[in-house]
């Protein structure tokens, strides 16, 4: 399976201080590492909503599902979503599995971006830059198997 291939760059842990030292090099990486594993944990939250809404995509997103609940606690983070998953209330109406994945794509790939836009923020210490960049590009990876990356249709895996 192409998908288990992308997948497999996706569950490097990366703990590690990358030689950064003093205080201030300390509280920026706690820092950084708490916002990115907030991050995470926003993005599991949709997970677990669009499984709410489409049980019927268990086989296909859960992996995906799971390797974010391993990039929360890959930044040090608690492995409990932050959005709600009652959001999705059971009196709207359904929602279709192709608006399911292109939503799902689209918050990967806008995850995507914004790390790559945090690896130019100064003083990132070099291991969490590195850890950033892996899960970025597993983040990229995820949105091209949701379907982004097939013209968006979000067909097949």
């Amino acid at each position: 399976m192409a998908g288990a291939a992308l997948l497999t760059g996706c569950s490097d842990d990366g703990r590690g201080s990358g030689g950064q030292s003093g205080p201030g090099a300390a509280g920026l990486e706690q820092r950084l590492r708490a916002r990115e594993a907030r991050r995470s944990a926003d993005l599991l939250g949709q997970y677990d909503q669009a499984l709410a809404a489409r049980p019927s995509l268990a086989d296909r997103i859960g992996p995906l599902r799971d390797e974010v609940e391993r990039h929360v606690r890959a930044f040090g983070g608690a492995s409990t979503p932050t959005a709600s998953v009652a959001s999705a209330s059971p009196g709207t109406a359904p929602v279709a599995e192709k608006d399911v994945l292109r939503a799902l794509a689209a918050a990967e790939r806008e995850m995507s971006d914004q790390r790559m836009t945090a690896l130019a923020e100064p003083g990132t210490p070099g291991e969490l830059a590195r850890l950033i960049a892996s899960v970025a590009a597993c983040g990229a990876g995820h949105a091209y198997l949701l379907g982004e990356g097939r013209g968006g249709e979000g067909h097949g895996a």
